[in-house]
């Protein structure tokens, strides 16, 4: 559990600082371990911890897909983006904007410098667009579109976060919603 508790603390961190900021110190004191446990846990150092947060990120977000269609009394395309990007709206409006995505932060501080976490980031956005592309699937869009959307999604919510925490308005955010939820629903082939 030790170990599972670090990678989380890691991704929160990450997600607030960058991954610049976050240091093994800064995870073991927001874990509340000592920072022996952390070298324990991560003999590969900072790069490991790194990369295992992404990970855990992007399996934490593909999960919720299934839990976003099963709130939704009847699951359309733009419907499951709307809740996608819902979970954001509610952090902003309720906590402030300090919280980006781990994955982005990932990419954006760190993947040019190393390649195993570029391909952890890469892997991560593999890890939450599958199940986007399969749940489009099981709401009639078609095989071959699935996939193109669920991209689209995940990085116009990607794209609206940066620009929301720019702004500090989650104008962005509803903004992709309302424009694409249309599009989205779109693709559901009629004759399914």
């Amino acid at each position: 559990m030790q170990h599972g508790h670090h990678v989380f603390s890691a991704a929160q961190l990450i997600r607030r600082d960058g991954v610049a900021a976050t240091g093994m110190r800064e995870v073991a004191a927001h874990a509340g371990a000592p920072r022996g446990s952390l070298q324990h846990y991560f003999p590969g150092g900072k790069e490991q911890l790194v990369n295992e947060a992404v990970e855990w990120a992007a399996r934490y977000a593909g999960n919720r897909v299934a839990r976003f269609l099963a709130a939704l009394p009847e699951p359309t395309p733009g419907g499951l983006f709307a809740e996608m990007v819902r979970q954001w709206t509610d952090e902003y409006e309720s906590v402030g904007f300090a919280g980006g995505c781990p994955v982005a932060a990932a990419t954006v501080d760190w993947a040019e410098s190393t390649t195993s976490t570029r391909a952890a980031v890469a892997d991560a956005f593999a890890t939450w667009t599958a199940p986007v592309a399969r749940a489009l699937t099981g709401m009639g869009v078609p095989g071959e579109r699935a996939a193109p959307l669920a991209t689209l999604m995940v990085s116009a919510l990607e794209g609206a976060i940066l620009m929301a925490r720019a702004e500090r308005d989650v104008r962005p955010l509803t903004t992709v919603a309302r424009e694409l939820g249309p599009l989205l629903d779109a693709a559901v082939s009629k004759d399914g």
